[in-house]
């Protein structure tokens, strides 16, 4: 049986908004998926914190974006909200 059922997360506990109809102990699987717009502003550049450890050559690109910043009197030259 295929199903899409919703709930809310509690720790290690998903509880669902409705009965499934499953007796007790019976073995499911799950698949876990976050509804569209569901994530807080910045949730994913703070998943990806770190992501760029390996490549040194970053800190380079990044201080050449500050620094292009200060000179434009920090006014964003592209399209920024």
């Amino acid at each position: 049986m295929d199903r899409v059922a919703h709930g809310i997360v509690r720790g290690k506990t998903i509880e669902l908004d409705e009965d499934l109809g499953l007796p007790d102990g019976n073995h499911v699987e799950i698949v876990v998926r976050s509804p569209p717009g569901s994530e807080t502003w910045g949730e994913g550049i703070r998943r990806s914190a770190g992501g760029w450890v390996n490549y040194p050559e970053v800190d380079a690109v990044l201080e050449q974006i500050h620094h292009e910043r200060q000179l434009a009197g920090g006014k964003c030259q592209l399209r920024c909200s």
